[in-house]
């Protein structure tokens, strides 16, 4: 509950969407929680943000990052993310004009690098990260 900072509404009923109950960008939060119970190694979001205004979409990103902090790997796809989202990533596979770009925090030197990746499927397989 602390970790998807949902201890505020821990009581509250799911409800209608609309109508009453959770918000969308607390319900997005539960759902996440619900998939956490099965404690994944992986998490898989398809569009977390879609639909939530700035501040929504800050917020469930927010506990994005809080469940990475606990050492899980999480994979998103988004798309038009604000620039706060943007850098909250570790690494960034992206598309730009057919062109495959992938941005990484480098940790030694604490600085973040972009490049292109030729052959993007190749890179993914074999990357020496």
């Amino acid at each position: 509950m602390e970790l998807i900072e949902l201890n505020p509404i821990k009581d509250a009923l799911v409800g209608l969407p609309g109508v009453n109950g959770l918000s969308t960008e607390q319900r997005k939060r539960l759902t996440i929680a619900v998939e956490l119970v099965a404690n994944p190694s992986i998490l898989f979001m398809d569009e977390p943000t879609s639909g939530l205004d700035a501040r929504a979409a800050a917020i469930v990103m927010r506990t994005v990052r809080n469940t990475v902090d606990t050492g899980r790997t999480v994979v998103c796809t988004i798309h038009q993310p604000s620039i706060d989202i943007f850098e909250a990533f570790d690494e960034v596979l992206m598309l730009l004009n057919f062109v495959c770009y992938f941005k990484y925090l480098d940790f030694n030197k604490r600085s973040e690098k972009v490049m292109q990746v030729p052959d993007p499927i190749l890179y993914c397989m074999y990357s020496p990260m």
